[in-house]
């Protein structure tokens, strides 16, 4: 079984939502065999990878970083997408912070990375804006020596 991983930002621009679609499905389409698909299901890169794992038949590993997570979710849609889609998971893997800080966020994003045999990256290429960011993430990904592959439109700045 392939395991993919995924890391990204929260918010994707409007003018590169298409080309973040299209590059998720490629690295998705391209893949043989069974698959495990993990995420935090955070909005955003996340929740997009997941739907698109799951379409595909993948078995979807939800990290959870935190006893709190889901207060982090801005409003009841937010909330509801995250509930639905953790709904569907194969598997939880619960990590111990009691609270939704930078560091359960950053353990979150190392589990995923030291988990996968592919970590996708939908990420502007900047510094991340908190330890836990998805440049953080990348970062240590390629310390492990693990392939990232990442999508993003050239030109477009995140928000």
């Amino acid at each position: 079984m392939k395991r993919i991983g995924v890391t990204g930002h929260r918010t994707i621009p409007q003018e590169a939502h298409a080309h973040v679609l299209a590059g998720l499905q490629a690295a998705l389409c391209g893949l043989e065999g069974s698959l495990e698909a993990l995420s935090s299901l955070a909005v955003g890169a996340d929740q997009l990878f997941a739907d698109l794992a799951l379409a595909r038949g993948a078995d979807l590993t939800v990290v959870i970083p935190s006893g709190d997570y889901e207060s982090c979710f801005a409003d009841a849609a937010e909330l509801a997408r995250y509930r639905a889609l953790k709904g569907r998971a194969a598997r939880e893997v619960r990590l111990g912070y009691p609270h939704s800080t930078d560091e359960a966020y950053y353990a979150a994003g190392a589990y995923i990375a030291d988990h996968c045999d592919r970590l996708l990256a939908v990420w502007d290429g900047r510094p991340a804006r908190g330890l836990g960011g998805t440049g953080d993430i990348v970062t240590y990904a390629r310390s492990l020596g693990r392939p990232v592959t990442v999508i993003w439109r050239e030109g477009v700045e995140r928000g």
